[in-house]
């Protein structure tokens, strides 16, 4: 009988996500040179690692190794908006999202325990274990006393979605317009080459996964440019939460490909750095999203968004 696969260590599964990430942020095209060291300083880690994480991608096609230069990045990952790695997973991470799933869908309370996980998962202590480390380390789960361990409330209902939405009205805006707020340019340019990529897809094969990816990648851009570092953890803290499935459930693809189109307005007046104007559009944008109303944004974007050019 032949033996199953070995799995790759999750320590080298998240370095070649965070490679991929690096990638993306700094516009990096087909065929860029991707040099050990660079790669080990951009992601703050060893060699070693590196190259384990480089091998696994070699192997998903994403990276491809030259013996006369090392590794390059075999693919476009800006110009391919749809494009996963489709790299493997841990047990404990393919645990971990069956947990968020249920959780979701309501099959599984606020309050778990090891034990029951095990007997609903038919899983090892240890994977169960290391799959609520996991969720804990992301802010997704609590420590409870004993054995138990308790889900933070998401954005998923009507209710929490409001309260995130206003949490988010306080602080995006105010992020941008702290003093010493910086544009990431690299990261900037390789975002705006992602959305309007997926804005060019037709409604029937527009990926709200990668909607999803570009949104966070959006709002995360715009929290980590503040120069106070208290609002960027608490705005990256609460956009870990947007991660989970059922976020941008109910949601059409009108609303969606309208949000792309305000990112978009939004990221030409920081990038012109008009703060101010940026602020209040953006302050527009998440209102627009709470109120998710189509049958009004069917009317074309809103009067700020379509008076406001793009800044010279």
């Amino acid at each position: 009988m032949q033996a199953a696969a070995r799995r790759p260590r999750t320590n080298h599964l998240d370095l070649a996500q965070r490679i991929l990430d690096v990638a993306r942020q700094r516009g990096f095209e087909a065929g860029a040179h991707l040099p050990e060291q660079q790669i080990a300083s951009l992601c703050n880690v060893s060699r070693t690692p590196v190259r384990a994480a480089l091998r696994l991608l070699t192997e998903k096609g994403v990276v491809r190794w030259e013996a006369a230069s090392g590794y390059r990045l075999a693919i476009d990952l800006a110009a391919q908006a749809t494009m996963t790695a489709d790299l493997p997973v841990t047990e404990e991470d393919e645990l971990a999202e069956k947990i968020l799933r249920d959780r979701s869908a309501r099959r599984l309370d606020q309050t778990v325990t090891v034990g029951a996980l095990m007997r609903r998962y038919d899983a090892e202590r240890k994977t169960v274990l290391k799959s609520l480390k996991k969720l804990t380390e992301e802010n997704l789960l609590d420590r409870a006393p004993g054995q138990s361990w308790l889900f933070r409330r998401t954005p998923d209902d009507p209710e929490a979605q409001g309260e995130s939405y206003e949490f988010r009205l306080m602080l995006e805006p105010a992020a941008i317009l702290t003093p010493g707020f910086r544009l990431d340019g690299t990261r900037a340019a390789a975002l705006r080459q992602g959305m309007e990529a997926l804005l060019a897809l037709p409604d029937a094969a527009f990926d709200s996964r990668e909607f999803q990816r570009l949104d966070i990648e959006f709002h995360s851009m715009i929290a980590d440019g503040c120069a106070n570092r208290f609002v960027t953890d608490a705005l990256s803290d609460h956009l870990r939460l947007r991660r989970l499935p059922g976020v941008y459930a109910g949601v059409n693809v009108f609303r969606l490909k309208q949000s792309l189109r305000e990112h978009l307005t939004i990221l030409d007046h920081l990038e012109g750095r008009q703060f101010e104007v940026a602020a209040d559009l953006l302050r527009v944008h998440l209102r627009l999203s709470r109120n998710q109303r189509p049958q009004a944004a069917s009317r074309g974007a809103p009067a700020l968004f379509g008076m406001i050019s793009r800044p010279d």
